[in-house]
This record gives C-alpha cells, structure tokens and sequence, in this order.
C-alpha cells in the first residue's frame, strides 16, 4: 500500500505530514551524523536512559563512523512533533513512544501499548520471534519511516489522583492525563483526557489544570515528583501493561545507509530495549518502597472499576477494526498473546505462585 493511498482512505490520516526535501545527514570525512529528535526533556528518569543507551550503541558499534546527535523535547521541535519532523526530513530519527502517533494512525499503538494488550516479554515475544517488528516495518513504510522497538518500561502504574478512586464514576469529568487508546478508553468514561509531554506533567497537576495523570512507574514518576502534588497512587494499570519505546528513521536516510550502518540500527536498537527493561525493573521496587515510607497512599482498583475499563477498551479498539492495517496487526497481536500465555501461565505463572507458598 502507498502512502497517498493509504492517506486518502484510512479514518485518521488527514493529520500526516506531507513529504518535503529531505536534508541530507552530516557527513563529514567518512563519518555519519543522524539528528535525533525525542519525545523527553533531557535526563528525564529511564526513557532518556533509553536514549543514551541507544546514541552510545550506534557510536561505539560504528567505531565511530556512525553518530547520533540525540536532541531533547524542544530542543529543535517540540516533544509531539517528534514523528512529523522525521517524516518531513526536518531530523533524522526521533525517539519516544509510538502511541503519541495514533493521529496518524491507530495502528501505532501496538508498538508501545494497548489497554488490556502484551506484557513486556509478551512484546518481546511477538517482536522479536514472531511477525512483530515486520509488522512495525509494514506500517512504517506508509509513513516513510523505518522503525524499530529501542526501550521498554515494563508495566506501567494506573496512575496518580487527588483523591481516591471508589468507582468507575469517580473518573467523571476528571482532567487526566494519558495518551494513546487508553486514553481514549478512559474519555468513554467519562474522563477530560488530555496527552501531555512527561516534561508538563508536574506543572500541570501544580496548577489544578490535571486532576490525575499517569506517566510510567514508581522510580520515573518519584524522579518527576509526582508524589509531591498527589496522594494517591494505583500501582497496576489496564492501559499498558508493557510499553515499548522506539526509533525511527526516515526511511530515505535509512535506505542509503550502508547495509552495516543499517544493521548497526537494528541491533543498537535491540539491545536498548532489553537494556531498559532491566533498569525499570531494578528500579522500581526501591521507588515504591521509598514512596509509600514518604506518605503516599497505595491503592488498587476494584474489579468494577476494571470490568469498566474492560468494556471502555474493547469498544476504542473494535471500533477500529474496520481499517486493514489495524485489524491485521490486532489479529496478529491477540494470537500471539494466546500463544503465549497458554504457556507462560501453566510454567512462569505456577512456579511462581509456588515459590510464594513454599517460601512463605
């Protein structure tokens, strides 16, 4: 399918930004440097890790020859212009989470998160041994971008509110902040929803402009100081239960790379994901302990609440499934997450619950 085709029948593809000259990466005495834009402020907790991580692979892979000038949100764009630059040619790559691109196409969501969708080995998985990442590539190719997964922050929390929730009702008119469709999820509730960069989260429940945001996990959102402007905290969350972050590179840049620059990319990128994985899950035991020694109130949804964000996340994705695209990759996704779980629940699931009850 081409883009111009693809733009003229697709729901939501009236916000794509169009194609212009692109710039030519800086190359100088042998040596390549790709301008990354990204969706974080720098040094933001776990997904600037990610981009560190990433930038550094490729220089040190390349020995050199490869170079990644990682700009931060506003740097040269802003945060949620990331994607339109990389298209447009005004950068090279950008970094962040490929939900913040469901304007342009639904289907995006997949490579971060969906409500009720993969874990992060699930994404893995699906990703790395299955259709996944030809799958991202397939979507990719309509834009004019080749994409790859390059963070993960594993499960991320259902967020933080002012005031506890009791249920699916109290999210009634609630300013909260989350983006992609599980955000779309929660405006069937009822909720304000809004899809603000990390770095004005802060600032916005300061001013009472957000009642409740989610952002990432305990070590994240304590290094954002979430816990200083609300009380209550929800560790598990339906809206991402493993988020991935990812690169893409405009596919002309892409495609005159050398095949070594290219599989420099690939595998930079491969190894950030799994490198970030770790680093959230190392971290985010600590945090919580540190958060709830700090004060705040640790909370879980009720089953009502979650059976409402069932229903509300079932309807957001059925209603997209009458585009091509979206309902083959959601087909692909829901196979592969049966597949795995039969296995995964019957192994992972009871060692685990066994090794509670032996060890008390």
């Amino acid at each position: 399918m081409d883009r111009r085709s693809f733009l003229r029948t697709s729901a939501l593809g009236g916000g794509a930004a169009a194609a212009t000259t692109l710039a030519a990466p800086a190359i100088a005495q042998g040596n390549t440097t790709l301008t990354m834009v990204t969706t974080w402020p720098r040094g933001l907790a776990g997904v600037w890790d990610s981009v560190e991580r990433f930038s550094n692979n490729v220089n040190e892979m390349s020995g050199g020859t490869l170079t990644i000038d990682a700009k931060a949100a506003g740097e040269l764009v802003g945060a949620l212009e990331s994607f339109d630059a990389v298209t447009a040619g005004q950068a090279d790559l950008y970094h962040g989470a490929d939900y913040y691109w469901v304007g342009q196409h639904p289907a995006w969501a997949f490579f971060t998160a969906v409500p009720f969708g993969m874990t992060a080995p699930e994404i893995m998985v699906w990703y790395y041994a299955q259709d996944g990442m030809a799958l991202h590539h397939e979507l990719g190719e309509v834009f004019g971008v080749k994409p790859f997964i390059a963070g993960q922050t594993a499960a991320q929390g259902g967020g933080w509110y002012r005031k506890e929730i009791t249920s699916a009702d109290d999210f009634k008119g609630l300013k909260f902040r989350m983006p992609g469709l599980g955000g779309q999820a929660l405006a069937k509730l009822g909720a304000s929803v809004q899809n603000i960069p990390g770095g004005e989260i802060y600032q916005a429940l300061s001013t009472g402009a957000l009642d409740g945001t989610e952002w990432i996990g305990p070590w994240s959102d304590e290094r954002l100081g979430l816990q200083e402007v609300c009380d209550h905290y929800y560790p598990a969350g339906f809206h991402e239960p493993g988020a991935a972050l990812s690169v893409g590179c405009n596919l002309e840049v892409f495609n005159n790379l050398s095949p070594a620059h290219q599989a420099i990319i690939e595998k930079a990128a491969a190894d950030a994901h799994q490198h970030n994985y770790a680093l959230f899950i190392a971290n985010n035991g600590p945090a919580l302990s540190r958060l709830i020694q700090g004060g705040s109130q640790i909370h879980e949804f009720s089953e009502d609440v979650w059976d409402a964000f069932g229903a509300a996340s079932k309807e957001v994705l059925d209603g997209f499934m009458d585009d091509e695209i979206f309902a083959k990759i959601r087909t692909s996704v829901e196979a592969s997450m049966e597949n795995t779980a039969g296995w995964v629940s019957r192994s992972d699931g009871e060692y685990v619950r066994q090794r509670t009850r032996v060890n008390g």
